[in-house]
């Protein structure tokens, strides 16, 4: 793994301006997954233009930058293929044979592309550039979906969405370390864990809960739940500023973005969207300046200023938009998701 920038900030490497040089001159773009058309739309974020909407295989769920930073995959998971689009160009490539690639992540190392096999509970490791199967590991749960990486790389936390169930993963020997299963909050239907998100300092795990409608803080030491944060209903996307001070919540279900005060564990805002929505997946701008999101229920794509939660834009994109991919941004290498960068 790359040696971190800063002992104290994991995200260090994302200040606005710190672009690798795989990245340079690439246009910024915003790509959007239609789950339900099959499509995917790229978008301008200067002008809110629509640039072009291409077909895909079917159901894509995520938008992934590589490892390397040099493809985007598009996640069809119901077609069992990896779209390859090429972000110099905007244009797709050919599909890769790949069973249930709900979601796809990238160990730290950049030695193995990670298949959250969801339907077939599997985490499939695979050669990051051909993806040929190199080790498929079975989950004592079911519906892998999201993860992040310890500090130092050596394990990384997945959520099991439709168990209420997360599991600490050994990355260099590939294998299942413990299975915690989350508890039930009063008056709350069985958790539904979603996005993971460690904090700067590396000592905790933001887990976002659907059901539970908040997060959890898991110890990144110890695999035990330290408390809860309620956010808003359907608690569901994870991002982080690019100053590392405040956690990004969606809360798709009411229509809601929060805001976590990292330093002091306290939501600081709380913003709903006009008229209404439903805030999935998206990513910040590179500037830091702007969260992009998709509109999962809504067949829409929101712009919010991150400064005052003002909606900037609601763009009209295919049906089902979820994991969209803010492309590029700074970072050195990803991590996977729609774009977790170190």
């Amino acid at each position: 793994m790359p040696a971190p920038l800063s002992s104290t900030d994991v995200w260090a490497a994302d200040r606005p301006g710190l672009f690798a040089p795989a990245v340079r001159k690439i246009p910024e773009r915003i790509y959007v997954p239609n789950s339900k058309s099959d499509t995917v739309t790229e978008i301008d974020p200067r002008t809110y233009k629509v640039l072009r909407t291409f077909r895909v295989g079917h159901e894509p769920q995520h938008v992934v930058p590589s490892y390397d930073l040099r493809i985007l995959w598009v996640n069809n998971d119901l077609g069992n293929s990896l779209t390859p689009i090429n972000p110099r160009t905007g244009l797709p490539g050919r599909a890769i044979a790949v069973h249930d690639p709900y979601n796809l992540y990238f160990t730290p190392d950049g030695k193995h592309a990670v298949v959250m096999a969801s339907s077939d509970r599997q985490l499939v490791f695979r050669n990051p550039h051909t993806m040929a199967i190199q080790k498929t590991v079975p989950t004592p749960c079911a519906g892998v979906n999201h993860a992040d990486f310890a500090a130092d790389g050596r394990t990384f936390v997945v959520s099991c969405e439709f168990s209420g169930q997360l599991l600490l993963v050994d990355t260099a020997a590939e294998r299942v370390l413990k299975v915690l299963r989350l508890p039930m909050r009063p008056g709350k239907m069985p958790p539904m864990p979603q996005d993971v998100k460690l904090s700067p300092d590396g000592t905790v795990y933001y887990i976002a809960d659907m059901m539970s409608d908040g997060v959890w803080v898991l110890s990144a030491r110890s695999f035990a739940v330290q408390g809860f944060i309620p956010t808003g209903k359907g608690a569901h996307g994870l991002y982080v500023t690019r100053d590392s001070r405040r956690l990004i919540i969606t809360n798709r279900d009411e229509g809601s973005i929060s805001l976590l005060d990292f330093s002091s564990r306290r939501l600081v805002a709380k913003w709903r969207l006009p008229g209404g929505g439903s805030p999935d997946m998206g990513g910040v701008s590179p500037d830091g300046t702007v969260l992009w999101v998709s509109g999962r229920y809504n067949g829409v794509v929101y712009a919010v200023r991150l400064s005052t939660g003002k909606l900037l834009a609601r763009i009209k994109v295919g049906s089902g938009p979820h994991g969209l991919a803010v492309f590029p941004q700074p970072g050195r290498y990803s991590l996977g998701h729609t774009g977790v960068f170190r």
